[in-house]
Parts: C-alpha cells; sequence; structure tokens
C-alpha cells in the first residue's frame, strides 16, 4: 500500500508504547473519532491496517436482562472491529460505508468479549485500485470462555469523497 492515511497517521507514533499504554492511547483517541465507542466501553487493544482486536467488557452498561453482553451491544463491538479495520486501509479520498451486516447468535456469551477484524492485502490494494466497491471483512467474536458466541458478515463499501 502506498502512503499511510490520517487514522493511520495518528496511531503510528503509539507504537513506540508498551502496549497497555498503547491501548490506552488508541482507545482514547478512537473514542474521540467515534464518541459512541466510548459510550459503550470498547478498548481498542490492536489497530493496524491488517488487523483491528478490540474487546468489550460485561459491565453493567451494556448488559442485557439475564446480566450478559446485550446482542446489540455485542454487535457493535463487531461493527467496529470491522469498520476501523477498513478505515486505517482506505487511502484519504475515500470513505467507508458499511453496507450490510449480518450476525446470528450462537450461544450465551460467558463474559466480557473480543472481535478480531482481518483484511487481506488484496482487499486493502483494492481500495487504492478502485474508486468505490465493497469488500466482506472478515471478523471473529469471542467471550471469555474462548468460545465464538456468534457469527458475522460485514460488508464494507467505499467511495471518492466527493462524489
Amino acid at each position: 500500500m502506498s502512503k499511510m492515511n490520517l487514522i493511520a497517521r495518528s496511531i503510528a507514533p503509539l507504537q513506540v508504547l508498551p502496549s497497555f499504554l498503547r491501548s490506552r492511547a488508541q482507545t482514547a483517541l478512537f473514542h474521540r473519532m467515534v464518541p459512541f465507542t466510548g459510550t459503550a466501553g470498547i478498548q481498542f487493544d490492536e489497530v493496524s491496517p491488517e488487523r483491528v482486536a478490540l474487546r468489550l467488557a460485561n459491565g453493567r452498561k451494556v448488559q442485557n436482562h439475564i446480566g450478559g453482553v446485550h446482542a446489540a451491544a455485542a454487535g457493535l463491538l463487531a461493527e467496529t472491529a470491522t469498520g476501523f479495520v477498513v478505515a486505517v486501509s482506505l487511502p484519504d479520498d475515500k470513505l467507508p460505508l458499511l453496507r450490510s451486516m449480518k450476525v446470528d447468535y450462537k450461544r450465551r456469551a460467558q463474559g466480557g468479549l473480543r472481535a478480531v477484524a482481518t483484511l487481506s492485502s488484496e482487499q486493502r490494494r483494492s481500495f487504492e485500485d478502485q474508486p468505490k466497491g465493497d469488500v466482506t471483512v472478515a471478523v471473529t467474536v469471542t467471550d471469555d470462555s474462548g468460545a465464538s458466541p456468534m457469527e458475522c458478515e460485514f460488508v464494507w463499501a467505499w467511495v471518492t469523497k466527493g462524489r
């Protein structure tokens, strides 16, 4: 890929920090960019053009009626991971747009959740090579037991800004 976009340039200086400080700094930065992520309490553990790893603790503000992470909060975590891996990869002249999301809940989550979204180098190259398009972003969500309580499919589109 060619030059880094604004998001990648913003997090680049943070890479020299120890992992626990880097996570806190990235989280603070992204909570300012997308305030709703802060409202939900999403933590940013790893952010790169290839991979974004996030976590959401099973805290009171995201719980459902049985004390687990609410289905909507779990979906938000997966959507945020896929959206940020696209956003950190897109050239500055492109805009990411969620085209579709499919979430199938398979079992009750145990504790907090972790979402890891990834893009291939081919997918990232298409962002530069094509003025618009769409991409299905791989994401895996696991709970504190290590099991996956849900299966997700997120399709993100991109367009050139101003068109």
